[in-house]
């Protein structure tokens, strides 16, 4: 049985100006001790994917679709149950430490707060598990006194790992965990992750534009564009033989270590995404794609079979697939 479930879900924001379809129909499973990546541009909504798995997102959001924890429907938690699942079951690494964490209470504090609001440990024993978790984050137990603004980046960043493990829940997902860190921190978060996630047993969703991130880290890459998957299998696939031409610009968006030349001229790909209030027909992504054929401009291609374990939603992989 997957741990968690996505059948159809859609997002849709309420604005003045009308409704903004932030994500649109997208279906994803995660077995358990299984790893999920799903990157994107920004503004592709895999963010608001994330924060929907666990209902934070604003009053002004229509979810459609199920969303599915241990086979138990999201949308239809009482509050006190919701409250019981996040950071019990599910728990999230926010991409701005900085933002996540309060400035005038003391990290330990902070820490343990999940473990004496759900029960799970009176005071004493919050701050013994408080000094294991510092230890497995790689930070010495005198740091449980420290405020946020006296440490460092990434410190702040193992900080929120180790609040996202303090209830030793089953799911853990990571909005874009490194995004604010230098080259060389980053590597030792994502090392990290890696390792506890592995030793715990715990499955992961991550979230991020770059692909060989999410490579390294996870089984399963799902790349997302205006709000749906365009591209789903496994990571090393994905990134290194990507089916779908938008998957294929952002791998080919990162310079290629110890090559000067991807260094000095990588292969972006021109334009922007578009508004999501202003989508275009057809495929979302054919004004920006190489290789946009004249029916991509009216057949919005749904996912397709492009390998073992692998989909893609591309007239081109269609057309592949339907001549073998």
């Amino acid at each position: 049985m997957s741990l968690l479930e996505l059948d159809d879900v859609s997002v849709t924001y309420r604005i003045a100006a009308g409704e903004v379809p932030a994500v649109r129909g997208v279906s994803l499973t995660l077995d358990s001790g299984a790893a999920l990546g799903v990157a994107g541009e920004s503004g592709s909504g895999k963010s608001t994917l994330a924060m929907a798995l666990l209902r934070l997102l604003p009053g002004d959001a229509r979810v459609d679709g199920r969303i599915l924890l241990g086979g138990e429907d999201i949308a239809a938690m009482k509050w006190g149950r919701l409250r019981a699942v996040r950071w019990a079951e599910a728990s999230i690494v926010f991409q701005g430490a900085q933002h996540g964490l309060n400035p005038v209470r003391r990290i330990g504090d902070q820490i343990a707060e999940p473990l004496l609001v759900h029960g799970l440990a009176k005071p004493e024993g919050a701050r013994k598990r408080v000094t294991e978790l510092l230890e497995q984050v790689g930070l010495p137990a005198w740091r449980a006194r420290s405020y946020p603004h006296e440490l460092s980046g990434g410190q702040r960043q193992r900080v929120m790992i180790a609040m996202a493990l303090a209830c030793s829940p089953r799911l853990i997902i990571a909005d874009e965990p490194t995004t604010a860190l230098d080259v060389m921190v980053q590597a030792q978060v994502l090392t990290l992750i890696k390792e506890l996630v592995a030793e715990h047993g715990i499955s992961l969703i991550m979230i991020s534009h770059d692909l060989s991130v999410l490579a390294d880290v996870c089984d399963q890459l799902a790349v997302m564009y205006a709000g749906r998957v365009v591209e789903h299998g496994p990571s090393a696939q994905v990134f290194h033989d990507p089916r779908h031409p938008y998957a294929k610009a952002l791998a080919a968006a990162f310079p290629t270590v110890g090559d000067p030349a991807s260094r000095m001229a990588p292969k972006g790909l021109g334009g922007d995404p578009p508004d999501p209030m202003q989508l275009p027909t057809g495929c979302a992504f054919h004004p920006r794609c190489p290789v946009a054929l004249p029916e991509c401009a009216s057949t919005d291609v749904e996912l397709w079979p492009a390998g073992p374990g692998r989909v893609a939603a591309c007239v081109h992989v269609r057309a592949k697939e339907d001549a073998s």
